[in-house]
């Protein structure tokens, strides 16, 4: 069964940092571009990053570059996500997605774009 599965979140103090991760099983994870989107309670789910099918293009939401690292390991069917200086405004609800479609910023930023989603994983920073 093809699926996706977040790990890595948990607590941490304002300006520490975590790493999630996400597992993907089931086909050629290399034939897929990635990304991370947030939901925080009483927000929509927002945009935070994408990465290509190779791992050679990414792109970022204004409010985590250089911040957030987006990365993969095609040979570990996984998709990381970096998270360093994190603020109480990065709390929420941590979604990885995959996505056959062409990749590209304006593509990738979309919810549209990705056919397949995680359950997600909580991450809650402290002030």
């Amino acid at each position: 069964q093809v699926q996706l599965v977040e790990s890595g979140g948990g607590l941490v103090q304002a300006g520490g940092s975590l790493r999630l991760s996400c597992l993907a099983s089931g086909r050629t994870f290399s034939s897929y571009a990635m990304g991370w989107f947030r939901q925080a309670p009483g927000k929509e789910r927002e945009f935070v990053t994408s990465i290509s099918g190779s791992g050679h293009s990414a792109y970022y939401a204004d409010s985590v570059k250089g911040r957030f690292t987006i990365s993969r390991d095609n040979a570990k069917n996984t998709v990381y996500l970096q998270m360093n200086n994190l603020k109480p405004e990065d709390a929420a609800v941590y979604f990885c997605a995959e996505s056959s479609g062409v990749y590209n910023y304006g593509a990738s930023q979309r919810s549209e774009f990705y056919a397949l989603w995680g359950q997600g994983t909580q991450v809650t920073v402290s002030s």
